[in-house]
Order: structure tokens, then C-alpha cells, then sequence
């Protein structure tokens, strides 16, 4: 989305973001916090240890724009060591991997190119998600791959990309959602009446530039998503190789510092998007859970006991690393934390796999702990000059096998500002301004004027 559309609501929003920041600078400050643990529920060590187990909750195939069949999609993430994955075709819910879904007729177009639909058969399924299907020669596993259904990515017929990935949606809900140009706030709202929960879909695609992360226009677009539906549970900060989105990670500390105020958490999530077998080693998620269930799936989600991983980052002036460096497909071990502590003033992090842990807080490192492979980094806040500022601090393990970063550990102090939603005329006429000024007839001709221009 360029910058040029925004700016038709720049007045408005200008003095609706005065309004809010007023309203930010009133909140009490105090020394006195509580660090939040994200993963407080989570048994690291002994007999009933929880297991990190790696899965995507955002891929494709042939039944939307993949070039791949769901079977040998699934099948590649399963050879792969996958513990869970939700299939989430563009206007297409997910189903169980021996059925087919229904399809959105936008994407017939695929049998006239010469792609197939395939899905697994019954045998193959049970075995799958048995983990009991053979793997390829050298391969073991000891546990299936959990089938997360109910996933559809909304707003997938769109030109902007403002994608949404819906969850938990009954089978046929969403096929063929052709969604709102700029609709974010549209689907969300529509995985919420369907009974479902959503995330959103890699927001730098669609706000299309580097420097667009830190618009307050952009931040506060999302902000107002966030804060009017708890049901959106996070944003996807790795997606695929981040070739897209090189910067979701700076548009989530951007994000985080406006919803904290509020005491609404926003996780962030990694996912491969893959649609072709080269991706699925991309990004992903880590889950620590008990057991790998989709109960146990949709429970994470919801409580942020899980790290976003990706094999490929770009370079980045503000959070790192001072070049790209790419992983993918090398079966390089995963950076992760095998222990996390929390004190009154800090966080210890045990780690394996890893070169150096760094601390962010407020969208700046404050840390850094070298690391030679596996150790301990702790983050004393005590000791950190105007961490009485810091609304959170999350943290990112780096090593030879890619990066992966925590969940925000917030700092409640007990003084949480009330949001509510604003319902004044003026809301509502800049809310139907917006929808006009995004109708598809209008970013087609801002499409071809760009292209022209």
C-alpha cells in the first residue's frame, strides 16, 4: 500500500493520534512493576519437560496460488520434522488432509496451467499424523504432525495484500472471501462472527515500504485493530524469507508501545507462507506444549509459550543483523531457550544452539550476552539507565541456524489505561471516507496511475 494513498486521511488521523498520545502521557508512571512471563506455564526440565515442536499455521498449494499439491505440501513439512501445520489457502478453509476443500472458483484458473489437486489418502493421513508414516531414508521421527484445521487466509482476493489469517472456522466459512481492498479490520472482525480467532497476515507486504513501520499513520491503523478486538491475537513478524517484510519486527515494537499502555499483548508469530517446497524451511514457529494436540495449538497461540523463528534475516540498522545472512534448507540447528527464569528486576534465559542473546525493550537493544553455543544470558533491568520507560522486553537468540525471538515480557505496573472504542460521528465518517477511497475501482486506477507515473 503506497504512502501517497494514506495521505487523504492524514488531517484526520493527525488529530486523532494528538488525541490518543494526550491521552498516553497521562498514565502514571512508577518504578514498581511486575515482569509478565510468557512462559510461566511452561515445565522446562525433568520428567514431564514440555517439547518445543516447530510448526507453520500459514501455508499453501494448487487449491489457491501454490504451485505445489496439498499432499506433497504436507508431506514435505512431515519429511521435514514438522510437528503441526494448518493449511491456509487463500479463500479456502482448511480441512482435514485426506479431503478436499472447497475451492474458491477464482483459483479454477489453476487446472488450465496444467496444476493438479491432490490431498493424502486415508492410510496416509492416519499415518502422518500417527507419525507412523515412513520417512525418507535416514529420517526417524517419533511423533505425528498434527492437522490444524479451520485456517483460511481472508482478504486473499485482494490487489493491497491486506492479508488476515482466520482460525478456527467451521469447514466452508470463508471459501471464496474476496474480502475488502485494506480490509484488515473487516476480516478480523469476520473470523470474530464466525467464531473464530485471526492474525494478521505479514503487514509489511502491505504497507510496502521500509520507512512505512515507523508512520504513526501505519502504527495506529493497526493499533485501533488491536485494541478493538481481542480475538486478533497477534501478527506474523517472520514471514517465508521476510524478503517482503524485512521490518514487521521494528512495526512490532512500534505496535507494542501503543496497545501496552492499554495491557493488550500482541504476539508475534512465524510462519513458512510457503507455496513452493523451498520455503518450508523458512520461518516457522516453535510451540512449547505438553503434548501436541490441536487443543494444545490453539492454547498457545492464545497464551505466547511459543518463539517465532526464520532461517533468513535481513539486515536491519535498528535491531540487527548488520548484513542479511540466509540458512534456509542447511539443517542447521535451531537457536532456542531450553529455560527462562524471572526475578522482580530480571530474566534469565538458558540457550542452546545459539552465538549471542540481545534484549530489546521499547524497539532499542538494551542487552547483549555473547554466547559460545549453549549458556545463560540475563537481562538485570536494575542496572539498565531509564528502564523505568520500558513497557516490555523480549528477546532474540541468534545463531548459526537462524534467529528466533520471544515473546514480549511486559512490565505491568499496575496502571493499565481503559480503552474504548471510539463511536463519535467523526470516527464514523473517516471510517466511511476510508472504505471509499479503498474500493477496488479506486486502487485500480491508483494502480495503473502508478504504473503510468
Amino acid at each position: 500500500m503506497s504512502k501517497k494513498f494514506l495521505k487523504v486521511m492524514s488531517v484526520i488521523l493527525s488529530l486523532s493520534l494528538l488525541a490518543s498520545f494526550s491521552v498516553y502521557a497521562s498514565a502514571e508512571k512508577t518504578d514498581e512493576y511486575t515482569i509478565v512471563n510468557p512462559y510461566e506455564d511452561v515445565i522446562w526440565k525433568g520428567e514431564n519437560a514440555w517439547t518445543g515442536y516447530r510448526g507453520s499455521l500459514h501455508t499453501h498449494s494448487t487449491y489457491s496460488d501454490a504451485t505445489v499439491t496439498l499432499k506433497e505440501m504436507v508431506m514435505e513439512y512431515y519429511n521435514q520434522g514438522f510437528g503441526f501445520l494448518g493449511m491456509a489457502d487463500h479463500s479456502v478453509t482448511g480441512v482435514e488432509w485426506n479431503q478436499a476443500p472447497e475451492q474458491a472458483p477464482l483459483y479454477y484458473y489453476q487446472y488450465l496451467i496444467g496444476y493438479t489437486m491432490e490431498h493424502l489418502t486415508d492410510e496416509e493421513y492416519q499415518g502422518v499424523i500417527n507419525g507412523t508414516y515412513p520417512m525418507p531414508e535416514g529420517m526417524t521421527r517419533d511423533y505425528g504432525m498434527t492437522c490444524i484445521t479451520g485456517a483460511n487466509e481472508l482478504n486473499g482476493i485482494t490487489l493491497t495484500k491486506g492479508h488476515v489469517v482466520g482460525y478456527g472456522l467451521e469447514r466452508g466459512v470463508g471459501t471464496g472471501h474476496a474480502g475488502l481492498e485494506n480490509g484488515h479490520r473487516e476480516a478480523v472482525q469476520f473470523a470474530e462472527e464466525n467464531g473464530g480467532y485471526s492474525v494478521i497476515a505479514h503487514p509489511g507486504d502491505w504497507i510496502d515500504t521500509r520507512e512505512g513501520v515507523n508512520d504513526p499513520e501505519f502504527i495506529d491503523y493497526f493499533t485501533k485493530i488491536f485494541l478493538d478486538y481481542d480475538s486478533c491475537l497477534g501478527m506474523e513478524v517472520f514471514n517465508e524469507t521476510n524478503n517482503a517484510t524485512p521490518w514487521d519486527r521494528n512495526l512490532w515494537d512500534n505496535i507494542l508501545m501503543e496497545t501496552l499502555p492499554y495491557g493488550r499483548m500482541v504476539w508475534g508469530y512465524s510462519n513458512s507462507d510457503a507455496h513452493e517446497l523451498n520455503k518450508v524451511d523458512s520461518s516457522f514457529s516453535v510451540f512449547m506444549m505438553p503434548e501436541n494436540t490441536a487443543e494444545n495449538v490453539k492454547e498457545t497461540m492464545y497464551n505466547g509459550n511459543f518463539f517465532a523463528v526464520t532461517r533468513k534475516i535481513h539486515d536491519n540498522p535498528v535491531l540487527g543483523p548488520a548484513e542479511t545472512y540466509d540458512v534456509m534448507d542447511q539443517k542447521l540447528p535451531v537457536p532456542m531457550a531450553t529455560n527462562v527464569e524471572v526475578g522482580d528486576t530480571t530474566i534469565t534465559m538458558e540457550v542452546e544452539n545459539a552465538d549471542f542473546v540481545q534484549w530489546i525493550a521499547n524497539g532499542k537493544i538494551v542487552a547483549k550476552t555473547e554466547v559460545d553455543g549453549t549458556g545463560t544470558s540475563t537481562i538485570d533491568l536494575s542496572q539498565i539507565e531509564n528502564s523505568d520507560e520500558f513497557l516490555y522486553v523480549r528477546a532474540e537468540i541468534f545463531g548459526e541456524g537462524g534467529c528466533a525471538a520471544s515473546q514480549p515480557f511486559a512490565l505491568d505496573r499496575n496502571n493499565a489505561m481503559e480503552y474504548e472504542q471510539d463511536t463519535s460521528l467523526a470516527a464514523k465518517i473517516e471510517y466511511l471516507w476510508y472504505r471509499f477511497i479503498s474500493c477496488r475501482f479506486f486502487i485500480i486506477f491508483q494502480e495503473i496511475y502508478r504504473a503510468i507515473v
